[in-house]
């Protein structure tokens, strides 16, 4: 799955704006998990594992390359939890994306914080995911993907760049794919098999984690007129994420 560079005035290819707001954070204020240290902009959770577990975007008009672009961020609601593994926290944080003027896409990010995970505890089993698509991709992420990745967007999350860390803190075992980097080749896969058919709406959810160097799937199945069933599938037949499309009919 190849996205040729979009020239000068050409619309944004759908997510690529995730690419672009990066708050500066510096290197003297990171968390423990390399993130920027919460309370500045996101609240102050006292959790110290965090994932971006899905959300929601509005295209309301394209976004040009080498126009300008403004956008506007607020912590809509945070929400305590108790889960069958402790304490969770979810913060969902609004965003508006201006071109120039003009509003060009709504969005909702909803992040969860839970308590660590300690290394060699089991996980629970992910679903398995659906069969009957009628577009599937098959990708691999190496550690240099997943490092240019995290460089793009300003992601210094030690869960995509530190293995010892993934393995010895975070009881992963290895790097971890990030949640928007597989909700971006979903739409890839929108654009590859409908070209013709602008994304209107895209909702997504993280459902499982996928690692370096492991051969996933993503699929897409169109089961009423305008409207997508997409997901991401690992190596075993689990569901990692499950998402929506909605796009002009043709």
């Amino acid at each position: 799955m190849i996205c040729p560079a979009p020239a000068p005035g050409a619309p944004l290819p759908p997510a690529w704006h995730w690419i672009f707001f990066a708050p500066l954070t510096p290197t003297s204020r990171p968390g423990a998990d390399g993130h920027e240290l919460l309370g500045a902009f996101l609240p102050p959770v006292p959790l110290p594992q965090r994932m971006w577990a899905g959300g929601s975007i509005t295209f309301e008009r394209p976004l040009p390359v080498g126009g300008a672009a403004r956008k506007v961020s607020t912590v809509a609601r945070v929400t305590p939890k108790e889960g069958r593994s402790g304490a969770l926290v979810f913060v969902q944080v609004a965003h508006e994306v201006f071109s120039g003027t003009r509003l060009a896409l709504t969005e909702t990010q909803d992040i969860v914080y839970r308590a660590a995970h300690p290394p060699g505890a089991s996980r629970p089993e992910p679903p398995v995911a659906p069969n009957g698509a009628q577009a599937t991709h098959a990708f691999q992420a190496n550690q240099a993907l997943l490092f240019r990745y995290s460089a793009l967007t300003f992601n210094a999350h030690r869960i995509h760049l530190d293995r010892a860390y993934c393995r010895e803190v975070a009881g992963y075992p290895g790097l971890v794919v990030h949640a928007p980097l597989t909700a971006t080749l979903l739409l890839g896969l929108i654009g590859e098999h409908w070209p013709a058919r602008p994304v209107t709406f895209f909702r997504y959810r993280a459902v499982s984690p996928l690692f370096e160097d492991q051969r996933f799937t993503l699929n897409a199945r169109e089961d009423t007129p305008g409207t997508l069933a997409l997901w991401a599938a690992g190596p075993d037949g689990a569901l990692a994420m499950t998402a929506e499309a909605r796009f002009e009919a043709a």
